[in-house]
């Protein structure tokens, strides 16, 4: 089913140079019937079939894993967004987001099996595959009678993921790749029949393959002894002269980095919904358990400071709710017109996913980070029953530590936010940015608007976070040109105002939308979180472009700056603590995330 803004495709990065009409954007309250009954099935899967485990749902047991799998599968949710012409129900960026937030909102670490294979393990194939992969593997995958991993990380590759020793050869007869090297922390290694494997073909053409377990050759190492996801497989492997068929090379020779580049960047989308879901989960245990809790004679809820850590946990999963499905939803538009009988759909797959690379980072970087604030906050209630393994916020907060790590790491995304920019500025794909970056000066000198109108304020500072990007961006490209990358903290400072700009955005854009569909009252705490949330990060933005500028300058310029960047932040202030205890009561009577 189609999303509102189907027919307005959006520019990938375009949220940097113009703010994006709030009508158009798609947001929770959008959900269609089907999203709600997706929803549905598979939260009454989680309670039927993943809260009953206990304890065990903690452990490591393939036998259960591979139960779970099929159940899944026979359920039709291994299988939900694969295209309709293998069995699913159509490629739906909002339906992926989803399922991959309820799953992750179980109480156990065996989820992490489903979300690996319906994630990067089947993606490959669905995206990059040849119509005889698709046809052979998916219909199984989706039934779970298949299972599947993604093998790219090697003892000395991680994030730099072009950097493999991992070869392959040709074999004299021309019927086989012979596979030779190894692969590090591979989820589910321990079951998975077969594996998405990345080599470089004679030591130079990285490139992708499908190679399944009993290949001669193939040794699969010892589970790894995990800080926390308990229930999940992670092994190594070793490939000894591994004869991989011809016809299982994924895609073209050389092209594999495309594939595992693009499969990632789909993945940090998916590790943003994830994130969501386990966030939630980290404020609902800690505000049913505060309300319980006695302390001096009434509920720890009662006080100020357990308030204020609820109230900025429901701020923060609002924001980060509103980023995931605002970015799902900008993948609609390419996957509905992916065309899998056209032998160019691996290049269209690849052109549409990385249209919304900086998007999906973002969400990545921000989702991980705001789960692992939910966490340690939502431990911090708990007190020292937070430390004990009886009380589920205690898995949360050790399951939570891998997320900024997963599908490369903050930093290196950070980074990356940065380098795209640039990138995309010396191609020409960002005239506008030029533009503005050209007259940012002149525009530190406007008086601060009259503020009359609900969120006036907060729609003007986000339109003077741009501008703040856009004054750090330029002095930055003056000071150091083609080099601002290899200025790491100059850079990751640079990705930190982006990712603020789009969180405060996406909560301003949704909170508007709600102001109009619904009344006053139903809006009231949307509102004040979208209050909260837009002045303290805009402050944050504020102390990043500082700090860009102290690198860069000092003396009579550095003060010249500096005293241009009080022009562009000039705001009233508001009552934060007020806005907080104001949204914490709400939350703290429902018991549960609220809007």
């Amino acid at each position: 089913m189609s999303s509102p803004n189907t027919l307005n495709k959006v520019a990938g990065g375009s949220f940097i140079v113009e703010q994006m009409d709030y009508r158009k954007v798609f947001t929770p309250e959008d959900f269609t019937e089907e999203h709600r009954m997706i929803a549905g099935t598979v939260s009454d899967f989680i309670e039927r079939e993943i809260n009953v485990l206990g304890e065990e749902g903690n452990k490591l047991n393939y036998e259960l894993i591979l139960k779970i799998l099929k159940k899944a599968g026979d359920v039709g949710l291994l299988g939900a967004c694969l295209p309709e012409e293998y069995g699913g129900l159509g490629l739906d960026g909002i339906r992926f987001a989803l399922i991959k937030e309820k799953f992750s909102s179980g109480g156990t670490s065996i989820v992490m099996s489903i979300n690996g294979q319906i994630g990067i393990g089947m993606l490959p194939i669905i995206f990059f595959g040849t119509e005889e992969q698709r046809r052979k593997y998916l219909p199984q995958l989706q039934a779970g009678t298949l299972t599947t991993a993604f093998a790219l990380t090697e003892p000395q590759s991680g994030t730099d993921a072009s950097g493999i020793k991992t070869t392959a050869k040709l074999s004299e007869d021309g019927k086989h790749y012979i596979l030779n090297g190894s692969k590090v922390f591979i989820t589910n290694a321990g079951f998975a029949d077969i594996f998405v494997v990345f080599a470089k073909i004679n030591g130079t053409d990285f490139t992708a393959f499908i190679v399944e377990r009993n290949s001669e050759g193939l040794s699969i190492g010892p589970e790894e002894k995990k800080m926390g996801l308990k229930a999940s497989s992670t092994c190594s492997m070793t490939f000894e002269d591994v004869k991989v068929p011809v016809e299982n090379m994924l895609g073209k020779p050389g092209k594999g980095h495309l594939f595992a580049f693009n499969t990632l960047n789909f993945g940090r989308l998916s590790v943003g919904a994830g994130c969501l879901g386990n966030t939630k989960v980290a404020l609902d245990v800690s505000v049913k358990y505060a309300n319980q809790r006695i302390q001096f004679g009434r509920p720890i809820s009662a006080f100020p400071l357990i308030g204020k850590k609820i109230a900025d946990m429901n701020i923060k999963t609002f924001v980060l709710e509103s980023m995931v499905y605002r970015t799902a939803e900008l993948f609609d538009t390419g996957l509905q017109k992916l065309d899998f009988s056209d032998p160019n759909v691996g290049e269209n797959s690849r052109g549409m996913i990385s249209e919304y690379m900086l998007e999906c980072a973002i969400n990545k970087v921000f989702g991980s980070e705001v789960l692992d604030f939910a966490a340690d906050e939502g431990v911090q209630i708990h007190g020292g029953y937070g430390y004990m393994q009886e009380y589920e916020i205690e898995s949360i907060y050790r399951d939570s530590r891998i997320k900024r790590i997963f599908e490369g790491t903050n930093e290196i995304n950070r980074l990356f936010l940065t380098k795209n920019v640039l990138k995309r500025l010396a191609k020409g794909q960002f005239p506008d940015l030029q533009q503005k970056l050209d007259q940012v000066s002149s525009d530190a000198q406007h008086d601060l608007p009259d503020f009359t109108g609900e969120l006036d304020q907060e729609n003007h500072l986000v339109s003077q976070a741009r501008k703040i990007f856009y004054f750090a961006f330029a002095k930055a490209l003056q000071a150091y040109g083609s080099k601002l990358e290899d200025e790491q903290e100059v850079s990751s400072n640079l990705g930190d105002i982006l990712i603020n700009l789009y969180a405060m955005e996406s909560a301003l854009l949704r909170t508007k939308k709600l102001m109009e569909q619904t009344s006053e009252r139903t809006s009231q705490n949307a509102k004040e979180m979208t209050i909260a949330f837009i002045h303290e990060a805009f402050d944050q933005i504020t102390g990043f472009a500082k700090e860009i500028c102290m690198t860069i300058q000092s003396g009579d310029e550095l003060l010249n700056q500096l005293s241009q960047l009080d022009q562009l932040s000039r705001k009233v202030p508001v009552n934060i603590i007020e806005l907080k205890r104001q949204i914490a009561a709400r939350v703290i009577q429902a018991e549960k995330y609220t809007v």
